[in-house]
């Protein structure tokens, strides 16, 4: 079966560390690039990361860099992100996903260039 499966997430304290997993089962991630999109309350589903397939770059939201690291274990076929330093704004709904087309360079793009979507996992920051 074709489909991303998401685990980590939860309730963290301000400060603390979380890591979200995004496994890939029925096809290849390495080829794809792979995106993480958050949904917080009330709001639209953002970008906060992305990595491309052809070269590893990446993207970083402006309000998570240097906080937040994204990588991929071709291995194991599954994307990460790390995130460290979290805060209240980083409440949300975390969305892993895979580009529609593979080898696509570069990595950031719309929702809708998305082809595959994991579950989503609900991370909560909060004292």
């Amino acid at each position: 079966q074709v489909q991303l499966v998401q685990s980590g997430g939860g309730l963290a304290q301000p400060g603390a560390s979380l890591t979200l997993s995004c496994a890939a089962s029925g096809f290849s991630l390495e080829h794809y690039g792979v995106g993480w999109f958050r949904q917080a309350p009330g709001k639209e589903r953002e970008e906060v990361s992305c990595i491309s397939s052809s070269d590893g770059s990446t993207y970083y939201e402006d309000s998570v860099k240097g906080r937040f690291t994204i990588s991929r274990d071709n291995a194991k076929n599954t994307a990460y992100l790390q995130m460290n330093g979290l805060k209240p704004e980083d409440t949300g709904v975390y969305y892993c996903a895979a580009d529609a087309l593979p080898g696509v360079s570069g990595c950031r793009r719309p929702a809708s260039m998305h082809g595959m979507w994991g579950q989503g996992t609900q991370v909560t920051v909060s004292s």
